[in-house]
C-alpha cells in the first residue's frame, strides 16, 4: 500500500492540518495504528517515544469524532500533567480544521475553569487519572457518549501506581468502547493490564528501521560521589551539546546542580514536582522554544517533553529501573535524529547499572565506558564551551504557529452572560458574502467574551465585516484576539 495519509483514507481537513504540521507521510506506528483502528479493533502498541505515536492515536480520534455531539466521545489518559498538556495540544492542532474541541484535565489547574469548559461542547478529554476521577466524583463530566479510550505510557502508569484509579475510571465508561494501550516497554505487567481491559486485541510492535538504540550513543563514566558535580561540569564542557536534559532523582539534587552551574556562569532552568503547574508549563515551553540550553529535571520531565532537537541526556543520578532509563534517554534522538546519553555511575552503583546495561543489550544497544577528560583536554575545550554559552540561541516557533497565516482568532465582546450562543456567531459570520461554515473554526464562549477562529485566510475579511454586521441583534465590539507568547 502506498505510504500516504491519503491512502489511509484520512479526510481532507485532517490532511490539511497534517501538512501544516509538516507530517508528510505516516510513520510506521501511525500506519499500523490508523489502519487497525479503522477496523474497530482494540490495540496494544509497543512504540518508542519520538516515533510519532501521539499523532498515531490523535488522527483516528479526530477522524471518528461526530462534531454535533456535545459530550466527550474520546478519553485519553496520561501519567503526567506535562504529557497530558502535550497530547491535548497535538489533538487540537490535528483537529483544527475539523473544529475539534479538546479539554485537558490536570491537577494544580483550576477545577472551576475545567468544569465551565466541560459544559461547552467537548469532543475529546485528555486527563491525568486523579483529576478525571475528581470530575467523575463531582458529577461535572458526562462519559455516557465515550466510544474511544486511550491509555498512553501504560508502563509508566503502572510504575506510578495509577492503575487503581484507571480501574475506577473504566467502571464509569460505556461497555461498548474501543481501547488503545500504548507503552514504550512490554513487561509482563503491561500484558496483564491489556488482558484485563481488552478481550481480543491487536498487538502492534513497532521495530523502527533506524532503531533508537542505533541513533543514541550511550556512554557511562565511573565517578567519585564527592566529585560528582565537578564531573558533570567536565562532561558538559567535553560534549558541549547545543541542548541537554540533566536528570536527577530529587529536588535537592536538582537545586544543587543548578547552583553549581550558576557559579560557572552556565544558564540552566529547573523542573521538578514541587513547582507550581504554571511554572512547570512555562519552563517546558521556554525549553521547547530554545530560550535556554540546559534543563535540570527530576523524572517528571521524562514524560511530556516533546522537543525534536535535544542533543544529549545526562543521568546525574541513575534512574530506579531499566524502563525509566529507556524513557529518559528517549528524550534525545527523536524523530530519526541522533543523540547522546551520558551516565555518571559511582562504584557503589556499578552492579545496579549492570541491569540497565543488560536491558540495553537486549535491544541491540551497548553502553560504552569512558574515562573522564584529563585536565589538559578540559582546559582546551573550556573556551569553546564558554563561547557557546554566550551565543544567542535561535528561538523556535510553536507547532501551532504554522496555522497563523491561515487562521485568525477573533474576540467578540459578548458571552454567556449576554446569552450569546455559538449559533448566533455562526449566523452572523456566514451572512458575510464569500464566507461559509467551512471557514469557521473552534468557538469558545465564556462569561463576557467569545473567541472564534476564522480559517482559510479569511480572518481580515470577517474582522472588517463584523465591525458593522450585527450579532444577535446588535453590533458588538470585535477585535483580533491577543496572540499569546507561544502562538
Amino acid at each position: 500500500m502506498e505510504n500516504t495519509f491519503e491512502a489511509l483514507q484520512i479526510s481532507a481537513e485532517t490532511q490539511k492540518a497534517l501538512t501544516a504540521l509538516n507530517y508528510t507521510s505516516p510513520t510506521q506506528v501511525q500506519q499500523a495504528v490508523i489502519s487497525t483502528f479503522a477496523q474497530g479493533q482494540d490495540l496494544l502498541v509497543k512504540s518508542q517515544t519520538g516515533s510519532g505515536k501521539t499523532a498515531a492515536f490523535a488522527i483516528p480520534l479526530v477522524e471518528n469524532i461526530v462534531w454535533e455531539e456535545r459530550r466527550p466521545q474520546a478519553v485519553v489518559l496520561a501519567p503526567t500533567r506535562e504529557l497530558a498538556l502535550q497530547i491535548g495540544e497535538e489533538i487540537f492542532n490535528i483537529g483544527r480544521f475539523k473544529r475539534i474541541k479538546v479539554e485537558t484535565l490536570i491537577g494544580h489547574s483550576s477545577f472551576q475553569a475545567q468544569t465551565r469548559n466541560l459544559k461547552e461542547r467537548t469532543h475529546v478529554v485528555v486527563a491525568t487519572p486523579g483529576r478525571l476521577l475528581d470530575h467523575i466524583d463531582q458529577g461535572t463530566i458526562q462519559l455516557d457518549q465515550v466510544k474511544f479510550i486511550v491509555l498512553d505510557e501504560v508502563d509508566e502508569m503502572l510504575s506510578m501506581g495509577f492503575m487503581e484509579q484507571v480501574d475506577a475510571i473504566f467502571e464509569q465508561l460505556p461497555t461498548k468502547r474501543q481501547v488503545a494501550l500504548f507503552s514504550a516497554t512490554l513487561p509482563q505487567a503491561v500484558m496483564d493490564v491489556a488482558d484485563f481491559y481488552v478481550r481480543q486485541l491487536a498487538l502492534i510492535e513497532v521495530q523502527a528501521t533506524n532503531a533508537v538504540a542505533n541513533r543514541i550513543e550511550q556512554t557511562f563514566y565511573l565517578v567519585d560521589k564527592t566529585e560528582k558535580l565537578a564531573n558533570l561540569y567536565q562532561l558538559l564542557v567535553l560534549v558541549n551539546p547545543d541542548s541537554a536534559i540533566i536528570f536527577a532523582n530529587t529536588r535537592a539534587a536538582v537545586d544543587d546542580i543548578a547552583d553549581f552551574l550558576a557559579q560557572k556562569n552556565v544558564k540552566a532552568e529547573t523542573l521538578h514536582g514541587g513547582m507550581e503547574q504554571r511554572d512547570r508549563t512555562r519552563v517546558i515551553n521556554d525549553f521547547k522554544h530554545n530560550y535556554f540550553r540546559f534543563l535540570i529535571a527530576t523524572d517528571v520531565a521524562a514524560r511530556g517533553i516533546d522537543v525534536a532537537d535535544i542533543a544529549a541526556v545526562y543521568n546525574y543520578d541513575l534512574p530506579d529501573n531499566p524502563e525509566s532509563y529507556t524513557h529518559r534517554i528517549g528524550r534525545t534522538a527523536r524523530f530519526e535524529k541522533t543523540g547522546q546519553a551520558i551516565s555518571l555511575v559511582s562504584s557503589a552503583q556499578r552492579s545496579d547499572f549492570a541491569k540497565i546495561e543488560t536491558a540495553q543489550l537486549a535491544t541491540g544497544a551497548e553502553i560504552t565506558e569512558r574515562q573522564l577528560p584529563s585536565n589538559s583536554l578540559f582546559e582546551k575545550r573550556l573556551p569553546i564551551f564558554t563561547a557557546k554559552q554566550k551565543r544567542e540561541m535561535v528561538v523556535k516557533t510553536a507547532k501551532s504557529a504554522v496555522f497563523k497565516a491561515d487562521i485568525m482568532k477573533l474576540h467578540v465582546n459578548a458571552g454567556k452572560k449576554t446569552k450569546l450562543r455559538a449559533g448566533d456567531v455562526v449566523g452572523a459570520i456566514t451572512n458575510i458574502p464569500g464566507i461559509s461554515g467551512d471557514d469557521i473554526g473552534v468557538i469558545s464562549i465564556i462569561d463576557v467574551s467569545t473567541f472564534v477562529e476564522i480559517l482559510n485566510g479569511k480572518g481580515k475579511r470577517v474582522l472588517k465585516a463584523l465591525q458593522t454586521e450585527k450579532i444577535k441583534g446588535r453590533v458588538r465590539k470585535v477585535s483580533r484576539a491577543n496572540a499569546g507568547k507561544y502562538e
